[in-house]
């Protein structure tokens, strides 16, 4: 009677209001739990009432968050029958039922709605994170990407060539190359003195520029021979230039050995000599041929015919076919040499190049306006011959060469085998040396060094 007294009176107090009614409801299980213990119930009963507390409290705090959420009206009362319904609400449907929102709640449904967008956006795929391509498959690794590397790399660093010019005075080796780069990267000649008009010997010189086109930087270094094949007597006049290319290769070496090295090996090595023929129109003097033949083995020779617009197209032709003849006859290799191509399809570009040496070119640093266009050229009485038309001359496929298609291929020549070569030489004497030393000869016996040789 008294339990059922309590019970009865809670319920009343939860219609009444629902606040105050949860906290007597509470408060009148609290009770029947210590009566139970005060009059010596069994402990079954006293876990039964605690249980029972549990549930109403978590029930209550259920309803009063809904009351808040989802503005449920003041009018809806929980009744005696409910009470023992939710007490046999097992934990599972209390979780179901608080997931299902109430009908028409449009909160709820706007919820719900947006869960459902979410799921979708989880099921589209990622955009692709940087250094990804697009539709990727799980095994790609990136190996592409070395190539952006290595372009970032260059464009910082820059780049090095060093171009020596070799011919007669007279030639135009400073107007070609002033034209080949668009700049005035080579000076003319002084015109010597009476006294000085027959120079006693080659003098090289070396003049650097820096040229930056597009954010590529490079080093530009032209080496002149005045004085080559100026002499009344012209024999052995290859060796001087022998000499200065060696120093290079020496100087090199130097820096490469050294224990304590630089990071980054400064490279004034030649990487290309331009021979200037002139334009006889014949075949090939003997200073062409010494020189070549001895040049060619420790550096890049690119012969061409200077002047070329003094020729007729037959005159220049023919001129060409005389000049391989005599290469061929005598076994001068010059760039691009043949048994350095790497694969067919590098074979079929330098043979196209190679039908084309030795290029006739025409040099200028004039401008003038050719049908409203702004150009190179050379005016004469008859007309302008325009430097970079292929029509007119070769300079085109000189500038290709050299900058556009096979510069990089012209420094790596130089250094995988001209300066191997050297290299290679100079550590054999060296090692020589040192045996001869660890054997007791006497140093009249030894071989002495000779820088640049």
């Amino acid at each position: 009677m008294f339990l059922s007294a309590k019970v009865s009176g809670c319920c009343t107090y939860w219609r009444a209001d629902h606040s105050s009614g949860v906290c007597e409801f509470s408060l009148a299980l609290w009770d029947l739990a210590s009566l139970s213990l005060s009059r010596s119930l069994s402990l079954s009963i006293f876990f039964s009432l605690a249980l029972s507390l549990f549930l109403v409290l978590s029930l209550s705090f259920l309803f009063l968050v809904s009351r808040q959420t989802y503005g449920g009206s003041p009018s809806l009362r929980i009744t005696e029958d409910a009470c023992e319904a939710y007490a046999s609400v097992s934990p599972t449907d209390i979780r179901q039922s608080c997931l299902t929102p109430p009908p028409g709640s449009e909160i709820i449904s706007s919820f719900y709605g947006n869960m459902a967008d979410a799921a979708k956006t989880a099921q589209q795929p990622q955009p692709v994170g940087r250094g990804e391509k697009a539709g990727a498959e799980f095994g790609y690794v990136g190996v592409d990407s070395v190539l952006e590397q290595m372009r970032r790399k260059a464009m910082k660093q820059g780049f090095e060539l060093n171009i020596m010019a070799v011919g007669q005075s007279g030639l135009g080796k400073s107007t070609l190359i002033n034209t080949l780069f668009k700049s005035k990267v080579s000076r003319r000649s002084v015109k010597p003195d009476d006294e000085e008009r027959i120079p006693k010997t080659i003098e090289i010189k070396s003049i650097s520029h820096d040229i930056e086109e597009k954010g590529v930087r490079m080093k530009l270094t032209v080496i002149d021979t005045p004085g080559f094949g100026d002499q009344i007597n012209n024999e052995n006049c290859w060796q001087p230039i022998m000499k200065f290319i060696n120093e290079q290769y020496e100087q090199y070496l130097q820096e490469e050995i050294n224990i304590n090295r630089k990071k980054r090996i400064p490279d004034t090595r030649v990487h290309c000599c331009i021979y200037f023929i002139p334009p006889t129109g014949h075949c090939l003097r003997p200073i062409d041929i010494e020189f070549m033949r001895h040049l060619s083995k420790v550096v890049n020779i690119v012969p061409i015919i200077a002047k070329a617009d003094t020729l007729t197209l037959e005159e220049r032709d023919f001129f060409r076919q005389k000049i391989k003849e005599d290469l061929r006859a005598n076994e001068i290799e010059v760039y691009p040499q043949k048994e350095f191509d790497e694969d067919a399809e590098d074979r079929v570009i330098n043979d196209n190049i190679r039908e084309k040496i030795p290029f006739a070119v025409v040099g200028s640093d004039q401008e003038y306006q050719v049908n409203g266009k702004r150009l190179l050229g050379r005016r004469t009485r008859w007309g302008t011959v325009e430097v970079e038309n292929t029509a007119h001359c070769e300079f085109a496929y000189l500038r290709d060469l050299l900058i556009r298609t096979h510069m990089q291929n012209l420094k790596d020549i130089t250094s995988s085998i001209h300066y191997e070569v050297y290299r290679v030489r100079r550590l054999n004497e060296d090692s020589t040396q040192t045996h001869d030393e660890e054997d007791g000869h006497p140093a009249s016996h030894r071989i002495p060094h000779r820088k640049g040789l």
